[in-house]
């Protein structure tokens, strides 16, 4: 039997990426997220590699909904990919309480609830790994962003203080931090500017490879960090960015 992956956010995007790679190399693939439509369809190409579980990750009883599911049929549960967030562009001066406190709890505090609970069920199966997929974000602060920017910065953190606690557990964290990446929200924003292509261009023109990211780049190194070839890193950043924080 396959060992068992959870992948939240995965119907669209870096998530959807990543589910459909990990399946690829392996894995069985629980997928999570709340669009039935585009969960389904996912459900559909993994096959007998996956299934979909359309869940909120906010309710308190997600976690362990989604360990036992992932668990049933006496697999090991062996990575989770806490991939899961929301965005909404403020200044700290700018940002209202209720904007605040709903992406500080989708985007760490569900990350920070399922990253416990898979911790638990990870001891007794014998180890893991976690990949919390932040940002650059949550490396260098982005301007007009600072309540997304503050809860990547916290995902990285989770991630070390996982690695420090948990090691002798068997239990590996790493922190994907994905520059500006071709997902269906970056081009939706790409299309609704007055001049979609002077601002693509502005986008890519920020990183040393002019470019944006691919979600299957991303995808890859979610897969590499999960792998066996990575075995000895843990609680540090893979940052997949074209070069932005180099400069």
């Amino acid at each position: 039997m396959s060992d068992a992956a959870i992948v939240t956010g995965a119907t669209s995007g870096i998530g959807r990426a990543a589910a459909l790679a990990l399946a690829d190399e392996g894995w069985w693939v629980l997928a999570t997220g709340r669009d039935d439509e585009r969960g389904a369809e996912l459900e559909s190409e993994l096959g007998d590699r996956g299934a979909f579980a359309a869940v909120e990750l906010t309710d308190a009883g997600a976690p362990d909904f989604l360990i036992a599911a992932a668990r049933s049929d006496a697999r090991r549960l062996g990575l989770l990919v806490n991939n899961a967030a929301i965005h909404f562009l403020a200044t700290l001066a700018e940002t209202a309480d209720e904007q605040y406190e709903e992406l500080m709890d989708v985007n760490v505090g569900a990350a920070v609830r399922l990253a416990r609970q898979t911790v638990r069920a990870m001891r007794d199966d014998g180890g893991g790994v976690v990949v919390n997929v932040a940002s650059e974000a949550g490396l260098y602060a982005i301007p007009g962003q600072a309540a997304y920017n503050v809860s990547k910065a916290a995902l990285v953190m989770l991630t070390r203080s996982i690695a420090v606690d948990h090691a002798a557990d068997g239990i590996r964290a790493v922190s994907i931090c994905p520059g500006t990446t071709r997902t269906p929200l970056v081009e939706r924003a790409i299309a609704s500017a007055e001049d979609p292509g002077a601002h693509e261009r502005k986008l890519a023109s920020s990183r040393p490879m002019a470019r944006l990211g691919e979600v299957e780049e991303i995808a890859a190194a979610i897969v590499f960090a999960a792998g066996d070839k990575a075995s000895f890193i843990t609680g540090t950043e893979l940052i997949v960015d074209g070069g932005f924080t180099a400069t």
